[in-house]
C-alpha cells in the first residue's frame, strides 16, 4: 500500500473527521468564551474594585528605558487571572455537555429492551424447569 494511498484511508476515518470538526469548533468556543470574559465579565469586576482593568495588572520587575532602548520586563498577573477565568467557563461548559450527554445515553440504555435469551438458555431452562417437577 502506497504511502499516500493509506493516509488518504487513515484521514477519511470517521474518528478523525469527527476529531477535526471538534478541533474547530473548540477553537470558535474559546474566542467567545475570551470575547465575554474580556469584554462582558471584567469589565464591570473592574469597575466593582475601582475602575482597574484586570488585563493591565502587572507587577513590572524592570522599568522600561526608552533611551537605552530597554523594553519593561512584568509579570502580568492580570492577564492570568483572565486566562483562568476563561478556563473555569470553557471547563464549566465541557462539565455540562458531558452531563447532558451522559443523561441522553442513559436514557437510551434505559429504554432499551432486555435482549432476548440464547436458544440454547431456554433449552436448558426448561430442562431445568422440567426436572424440577419430577
Amino acid at each position: 500500500m502506497s504511502f499516500l494511498k493509506e493516509f488518504k484511508e487513515f484521514a477519511m476515518r470517521g474518528n478523525v473527521l469527527d476529531l477535526a470538526v471538534g478541533v474547530v469548533i473548540g477553537a470558535a468556543f474559546g474566542k467567545i468564551t475570551t470575547s465575554l470574559v474580556d469584554q462582558i465579565i471584567m469589565p464591570p469586576i473592574g469597575l466593582l474594585i475601582g475602575g482597574v482593568d484586570f488585563a493591565q495588572w502587572k507587577w513590572v520587575l524592570r522599568a522600561a528605558d526608552p533611551a537605552q532602548k530597554i523594553s519593561e520586563v512584568a509579570i502580568g498577573f492580570g492577564a492570568f487571572i483572565n486566562t483562568v477565568i476563561q478556563f473555569l467557563i470553557i471547563a464549566f461548559a465541557v462539565f455540562l455537555l458531558i452531563k447532558v450527554v451522559n443523561r441522553l445515553v442513559h436514557k437510551k440504555q434505559a429504554e432499551a429492551p432486555a435482549p432476548a435469551p440464547a436458544a440454547d438458555v431456554v433449552l436448558l431452562t426448561e430442562i431445568r424447569d422440567l426436572l424440577k417437577n419430577k
